[in-house]
């Protein structure tokens, strides 16, 4: 494994806050899964399916309810590849900037169109006390490795040794499939993909459960 890089990998002293959230996966063999943030949208997310659906793997999408509702179509197509989803807020909003009420009421406003137990905070960051309620709600999946994607000062070169470099079995691995991460994810992952699967990486999906009754 590479040098340490806080931007890829949280230490354990940050993780520890939300001890149980999933920030990776327990695994004896070479499996990780790949998870989308902030779709879907039709500029990116069917790039993303049709990559998955040429690779054979199944992933986990963090989908904002307002991108849900505005693109239905495209959230179907999700579901109907048989991939996973999660709740990732309505808005995009981060915890730490919204008053408990609000921020719930925006977590189940998207959960009205995201029937999932998965719920990823944006940035991954929560106020204890809304730690504390959202666990009993939901299943709380974080991240070992983030790819960094989003990061227009950096290139595809490096977004790719963000993998290569710190994988490992049961690595729960962010992409984001928006506009702003496009150039950097659609020329990052692809090779990404391939490498782990020459390191006999398998994917598989997050499972999750039906909220709704």
């Amino acid at each position: 494994m590479k040098r340490f890089d806080l931007r890829v990998r949280l230490p354990g002293f940050i993780t520890s806050l939300y001890k149980n959230a999933v920030w990776r996966i327990a695994e004896s063999e070479r499996v990780v899964y790949l998870t989308f943030d902030d779709g879907p949208i039709p500029e990116v997310t069917p790039w993303v399916l049709d990559l998955l659906r040429k690779e054979d793997i199944r992933a986990t999408f963090f989908c904002v309810g307002e991108n849900v509702m505005n693109y239905p179509e495209v959230y179907q197509q999700i579901l109907d590849d048989g991939h996973s989803v999660g709740n990732h807020t309505f808005n995009h909003w981060q915890g730490l900037k919204h008053d408990n009420p609000e921020f719930f009421s925006n977590i189940e406003k998207a959960a009205g169109c995201i029937d999932s137990d998965l719920f990823r905070p944006p940035h991954g960051w929560l106020k204890t006390s809304q730690y504390r309620y959202l666990k009993k709600e939901f299943r709380i999946i974080m991240w070992d490795l983030i790819s960094c994607d989003y990061d227009f000062r950096i290139k595809p070169e490096k977004v790719f040794r963000n993998i290569t470099d710190f994988v490992r079995p049961g690595s729960v691995i962010t992409f984001h499939d928006s506009v702003k991460a496009k150039h950097n994810m659609t020329e990052a992952l692809p090779p990404a993909i391939r490498w782990m699967k020459e390191q006999g990486y398998r994917f598989e999906a997050i499972p999750y459960s039906k909220r709704k009754k």
